[in-house]
């Protein structure tokens, strides 16, 4: 223990964010780069110049405290000012911000350890990560070190960062850099400085809420968590938030760990004061993220050098090159779960470019599209916007069983939205996501000129993808070990898609139904529920980061395990590292025990869990009597007719009368539910209780009157052919059940994919809404009412 340690009631304030990717310009309520007309009518949040007074602004209130500002990664990606100046830009604006700390995150590598190494060359402020690992041959070598030791009034800190385990996978390190375990790094990591006296420590993390609730907070030593990755927003009084702010996690240690994470884009300013005791252990914590918004002036000086870097980018983005009849959708929520419009274009346009060398099929991965495409003019920038990653076409052979492997790993992730989303051209498939992963896609077949074929397991295909999936990336790795005659090296992505636009002028968006999405009919479950909200099944998982293992420097392994990792969309060397068998985190077996009440229980994503299996099999029903023709106008007896399930009209009334009636299947027995399954508010989850079959009888017996009356009316006009009991039993008439509805006020950033999620604890649901109000996605009207169907 440090000779501070022995003050009691050690308080420090603690200024975050994260995952800002390059949003240097303010950013309106899809996240896009704001209009000058959104600024006028003060609809517009973040940006270097308003975040830069944020924290200028919380500094000066707390100038007689104890301040650390952190950063938590991801900083590169996501604009025309990264594209441009490659991270210059970023570094710029931080240190005029003067960061005390930051992480790195998975796109700090999208340009390989060259540029991250030029951006940290640029940066006033140090770079940690305990778990990134280089030989002596990298660029990035002594630049990025496992921890800082930071005297902050007096006392000292200690910052440990991490950067998500799948790195090698989603980016592109390269050959000299290697991932290892967070947990075991950052457990190394604290073992370092509690030995040099140092008994506060803040792990800075960029792997993901999930994770850091699941294993990183219950770390012994470890007393602050500020994370990144998953794009998580909590708060104490936004009711979209994921979980309050901040989440409390039992630590093995005996005390509560405070997590925070302050969702991205720089729209919001995450701020918690943290009270230690004399050894160095949280006591308390509280705060809330600072929402960003017009009410905060800009930073005169830094908007002014935004407009200056922004003048060759405005040129570039004025360029107009064609012209869209409709808005082109390429949604996060849309185009990682569904055949999108957007997908459909970029897709179109690869296989377009290369089909005159034998390519039949094109795959991309949905979340390389990053923005949509309003009705009218398009520009350059706008294709730039949707396709920032500067990728090249990539060509190569591929064996058919090789084909539905990759797309089975498009389809693994589909329930957490995850970028691996398969959008293609030249094939068509469908998938159902509540079977096991591996065994959900089906029905997949080839174009061949005007129709098409089944896929040959057995044959070779052409295959066009982009040379970051080529590479392995987005879990793509069996084009990097399976494909043939490979070429990596093809047009930019972006000019093929601007190509093919120009060509196509008064393009017509537009979906064929290439992508269908199928659910295997399953017996109802009720949910469990808890104290805290709903329990759904395993396959309704929830979008959350997964846990993933390590990589080494050896090559990156393939996860199926679930959440949407952020992904990169940079070239993943072939060679690039595999994974070894993760180090168990400590401890991390026992779920976390908020201290305060949480809006979403802490949840440890693991593998992710087949559907459950464990479902009641119908009671075999009684072998029917034999038939015996009945005179048309006799009917069964109305008693008889109560047993029986729901009938259709104008069903032989002799027939009921000669079965003996089947008795009713029981009710699936409740499934335990895996702790993979989603946790959602109760405010936010309709329960629909399964229409049992003793409910299924007592509607039959009321109804059973009126359909042999109707029966005997309709056999004299025209006798039915008679059916059997198990015939009618198999058709059951569907009671109408009472329609619910509610309705919702949108607010500035409601989005489909978030209500869906509000309000049925699954936000792959979406197009519900999307049916029911004639808003498109993305574009909800704020202030409107939104219908909200049962």
């Amino acid at each position: 223990m440090s000779a501070d340690a022995a003050f009691a009631d050690y308080k420090l304030n603690i200024l975050h964010n994260n995952d800002w990717h390059s949003r240097i310009e303010s950013i309106n309520k899809y996240d896009s780069t704001c209009s000058t007309e959104e600024e006028a009518k003060n609809e517009c949040f973040g940006g270097a110049a308003r975040l830069k007074a944020a924290i200028d602004s919380r500094r000066g209130a707390l100038k007689d405290e104890n301040v650390l500002l952190l950063n938590a990664g991801d900083n590169f990606q996501g604009s025309l000012f990264y594209t441009t100046y490659k991270g210059a830009a970023e570094a710029e604006f931080m240190n005029l911000m003067k960061f005390d700390a930051m992480t790195i995150g998975n796109h700090e590598f999208d340009d390989g350890e060259d540029g991250l190494a030029t951006f940290i060359g640029k940066t006033d402020f140090p770079v940690v990560s305990a778990n990134v690992r280089t030989d002596v041959k990298s660029a990035i070598k002594d630049k990025i070190k496992p921890y800082l030791i930071k005297e902050v009034g007096g006392t000292k800190i200690a910052i440990v960062g991490a950067v998500t385990n799948d790195t090698a996978e989603l980016a592109s390190p390269g050959p000299n850099v290697g991932i290892e375990d967070d947990v075991k790094a950052i457990t190394s990591a604290v073992e370092e400085v509690t030995k040099q006296g140092v008994d506060k420590v803040i792990a800075l993390t960029h792997v993901g809420y999930a994770r850091d609730i699941a294993a990183i907070a219950k770390i012994p030593g470890v007393d602050v968590v500020v994370g990144g990755h998953s794009h998580t927003l909590l708060s104490n009084t936004d009711s979209t938030a994921e979980g309050p702010y901040p989440t409390f996690v039992e630590n093995p240690g005996g005390y509560s760990v405070p997590v925070v994470q302050a969702r991205s884009y720089g729209k919001y300013l995450g701020e918690i004061a943290v009270t230690f005791d004399d050894k160095g252990k949280p006591l308390s914590a509280k705060g809330d993220p600072v929402l960003i918004d017009s009410s905060i002036k800009p930073d005169e000086a830094v908007l002014a050098r935004v407009k200056e870097l922004g003048k060759p980018i405005e040129e570039l983005k004025a360029k107009v090159i064609s012209s869209t009849v409709g808005p082109i959708e390429g949604g996060r929520e849309v185009c990682r779960v569904a055949e999108c419009t957007m997908g459909n274009l970029v897709a179109d346009a690869m296989l377009d470019r290369v089909k005159s060398q034998g390519i039949a099929i094109a795959i991309m991965n949905g979340g390389g599209l990053r923005a949509s495409i309003d009705a009218g003019d398009i520009s350059m920038g706008e294709v730039l916007t949707v396709l920032p990653f500067q990728n090249t076409l990539a060509t190569f052979q591929l064996k058919g069983a090789d084909v539905k492997a990759a797309l089975e790993n498009g389809v693994s992730q589909v329930t957490e939205g995850g970028g691996r989303f398969p959008q293609v051209a030249g094939l068509k498939f469908s998938f159902d996501k509540s079977k096991p992963v591996g065994e959900r896609v089906a029905d997949i077949q080839v174009q061949d000129g005007n129709s098409w074929k089944p896929l040959d397991t057995k044959a070779t295909y052409g295959v066009v993808s982009n040379n970051f999936m080529r590479g392995g990336g987005d879990g793509y790795k069996i084009f990097a070990t399976a494909a043939a005659n490979a070429y990596d090296y093809g047009p930019g992505l972006d000019q093929v898609v601007a190509d093919y636009l120009a060509k196509n002028r008064s393009y017509k968006p537009y979906l064929d139904g290439r992508i269908k999405a199928v659910a295997t009919q399953v017996a109802a479950k009720a949910p469990e529920p808890t104290t805290t909200g709903t329990i759904k099944p395993a396959q309704k998982a929830a979008p959350a980061e997964p846990v993933n293992p390590a990589k080494s420097m050896e090559a990156a392994k393939t996860m199926a395990a679930a959440k949407p990792a952020e992904e990169v969309k940079k070239p993943a060397k072939p060679d690039a590292a595999k994974a070894t068998t993760p180090a168990k985190p400590a401890e991390a077996a026992k779920p976390a025990k908020p201290v305060q009440t949480i809006k979403a229980k802490p949840v440890e994503a693991a593998k992710p869990m087949k559907p459950a299996a464990t479902v009641a099999k119908p009671a075999t029903a009684a072998k029917p009597a034999q038939t015996v023709k009945a005179k048309p106008a006799t009917p069964a007896k109305p008693a008889q007719a109560a047993k029986a399930k729901p009938m259709e009209p104008a069903k032989p009334a002799k027939t009921l009368a000669a079965a003996k009636p089947a008795k009713p299947a029981k009710p699936a027995a409740s499934v335990k539910p895996a702790k993979t399954a989603v946790i959602v508010r109760k405010k936010q989850a309709e329960t629909r209780k399964p229409v049992t079959p003793v409910k299924q009888a007592v509607v039959a017996k009321k109804a059973a009157p009126k359909q042999i009356a109707k029966a005997k009316q309709d056999t004299k006009q025209k006798p039915a052919k008679p059916q059997t009991l198990a015939q009618l039993l198999a058709k059951p008439a569907k009671p109408k059940k009472p329609v619910v509805k509610k309705v919702h006020l949108i607010k500035a950033g409601d989005t489909y994919w978030d209500l869906a999620k509000r309000y049925y604890g699954d936000a792959t649901d979406w197009p519900k809404l999307h049916k029911a109000n004639k808003y498109a996605p993305r574009r909800l009207p704020i202030g409107v009412k939104l219908s909200i169907p049962a």
